[in-house]
């Protein structure tokens, strides 16, 4: 069997044909694995027959479904190369990364129709020759004018397996980071490094025989592209929320038994505010994975006390998922600590030159295995700078204890330097969360003429009488003078990228006055 993502599918029906593969989350679709494998084969022998060539890119703008599903093994099979988008994103944005990664197809769904008609009328601002309109339900009147239903394009096509139109390291996808930073830039992984990646997740983590799993995080993430690889390998059932909701979710968990599946922290935080949840019937979930960001200990003991084990993952789109893994026990043990790597993958801290540093000295976080991207998207200089004698740099700041747990301080270009000192805003934001008022907590550096950059805390309160003295108190103690917040500041909501990491860039923004001190 070729190395080729597409055909984990085509294997997978061919082994269980009547397994459950694919199941909307409220029940409304279901497709065995012969059924999915077949809607596919459709796909992939519609777009050879209208002209794809190997390394063709083809863009996903489409929410979590049966056709997002489909369209990435079928891209796969015949050598064309997935595009994953962000949905959240305005056109502009979209603008950029379709015409950055050269995309021929788009396959976008009704709910983006408007979005997708600005994108059209822009002319050679893009290179897209086919738009395919998933309708969703909608009548074909719906259909832009300019595009073809996806439905009808399908149904013409033969269900007879396509021949295999790429291996090894030809590119699989290329996925755009959140760009938290600055401009995106195209990750690039090859049917190698992503089947390494499934390797290297399906030999440490918990997959047993039987998995029902709930998808809560978008696919365009490599948090879920990942998993939903995983499930074919494993022969995991999917149970797919087209987006999340906790109410929902938890209907799910009762009515289809889930027994696992992927949350970011907040979703897991928003899932025991349901009021009334305690209702409902978890008994068959073993254990939710979760990461992106730091997982309060509390929240980690909550779901222990409900008998689901909380597995922390630490990883990168530019890892295909993997780093190190944190299980319930060791979370809760060494609530600083994101655990050890995963089986295949290797991780150092070292210095600014590469050099490894010894226990207890924090340094950037290197990674290395055969899950590691290939490049960035026509970006040599940032995979030169990246990629280093066969580690990736994360750009995140951590230390190794001695018992081989890893801990992440922070990313490097969020450090502030506050009068000479290195000041982790992550050390900060999990005191400022242990606190019982505070639902959620950022923090970012402020220009101060007394110590170069002080640190400001920005909250989401709980406790409505909270009040910013109070926290600036409570911070007293518990952090090293250097390293206390000077000021707060009071939101609604923090924001977040799709994998639920803070927008720092954006939170600069809301608050770009210089520190009180």
């Amino acid at each position: 069997m070729k190395t080729n993502i597409g055909l984990l599918l085509t294997k997978r029906a061919h082994l269980n044909p009547d397994r459950e593969a694919y199941v909307e989350s409220d029940g409304s679709r279901r497709y065995t694995f012969k059924e999915l494998n077949e809607r596919s084969n459709r796909l992939a022998n519609a777009l050879k027959a209208n002209g794809l060539q190997k390394g063709d890119r083809v863009g996903l703008l489409l929410m979590n479904s049966v056709e997002f599903m489909e369209s990435f093994f079928a891209i796969g099979k015949v050598g064309g190369v997935v595009v994953p988008l962000n949905w959240r994103l305005v056109a502009d944005e979209l603008e950029f990364i379709l015409k950055d990664s050269g995309v021929k197809t788009l396959i976008f769904d009704n709910d983006f129709a408007a979005t997708v008609a600005d994108l059209e009328s822009r002319g050679d601002k893009t290179d897209i020759n086919q738009w395919l309109h998933v309708l969703g339900g909608a009548s074909d009147d719906a259909c832009q004018p300019f595009a073809t239903s996806y439905d009808a394009y399908c149904a013409a096509s033969s269900v007879v397996e396509p021949e295999c139109g790429a291996e090894d390291d030809d590119m699989l996808y290329i996925m755009y980071t959140s760009g938290t930073t600055g401009l995106p830039k195209g990750v690039v992984h090859t049917h190698t490094t992503a089947m390494w990646g499934v390797f290297t997740i399906h030999a440490t983590a918990d997959y047993q025989s039987g998995e029902r799993y709930i998808a809560c995080l978008p696919m365009f993430h490599v948090g879920a592209l990942t998993p939903l690889t995983i499930n074919a390998y494993h022969g995991a059932t999917t149970y797919v929320m087209r987006s999340f909701d906790p109410v929902a979710a938890w209907e799910c968990v009762q009515r289809e038994k889930i027994t696992s599946g992927l949350m970011v922290p907040a979703m897991l935080n928003f899932m025991v505010q349901v009021p009334n949840f305690e209702n409902y019937d978890w008994s068959s979930v073993r254990s939710f994975m979760t990461g992106a960001a730091p997982v309060p200990v509390a929240l980690t003991q909550r779901y222990q006390e409900m008998g689901i084990d909380i597995t922390q993952v630490y990883g990168l789109t530019e890892t295909c998922g993997p780093a190190c893994l944190m299980d319930t026990e060791n979370a809760v043990r060494k609530p600083e600590s994101c655990g050890k790597p995963f089986f295949f993958t290797e991780v150092m801290v070292a210095d600014e030159h590469g050099n490894e540093l010894p226990i207890g000295e924090a340094g950037e976080m290197l990674v290395r295995g055969k899950h590691i991207m290939r490049e960035y998207w026509n970006r040599p200089d940032a995979t030169a700078e990246t990629l280093v004698n066969g580690w990736l740099r994360t750009g995140d700041v951590g230390v190794m204890d001695d018992e081989g747990f890893f801990a992440i301080q922070d990313r490097i270009k969020d450090m502030i330097i506050s009068g000479g000192e290195n000041v982790y805003p992550a050390e900060i934001e999990g005191v400022l969360q242990s606190h019982p008022g505070i639902s959620e907590a950022g923090v970012i550096g402020q220009n101060s003429a007394k110590w170069g950059e002080s640190p400001l805390a920005v909250v989401v309160k709980s406790d409505d009488a909270l009040t910013g003295d109070e926290i600036l108190a409570f911070c007293q103690g518990k952090l090293a003078k250097f390293k206390q917040p000077k000021a707060v500041e009071f939101i609604d909501v923090i924001p977040r990228n799709p994998s639920g990491k803070i927008l720092k860039r954006v939170l600069r923004e809301q608050f770009p006055t210089d520190a009180v001190e």
